[in-house]
């Protein structure tokens, strides 16, 4: 998923956060709305920056129950 789309379905679904799963659909942690917009006001950005080139270190956290993938 791109940034962009991520922006767009947290908008949508009014959440501040997604929750980041892996090929099994084990959560892995999940990134915040505030993160996604520092990466899209990057000089670096692009529309075609995809949510695992902007995780370093996901967060992670037993709170987290919002939206997956």
């Amino acid at each position: 998923m791109t940034v962009e789309v991520a922006l767009s379905v947290m908008a949508g679904a009014g959440v501040a956060y997604l929750l980041l799963c892996d090929a099994d659909d084990e959560r892995t942690g999940y990134i915040t709305r505030a993160e996604l917009v520092v990466h899209r006001d990057s000089i670096a950005y692009t529309d075609r920056v995809r949510l695992r080139d902007v995780l370093v270190a996901p967060h992670t956290s037993a709170a987290s129950y919002s939206f997956s993938h």
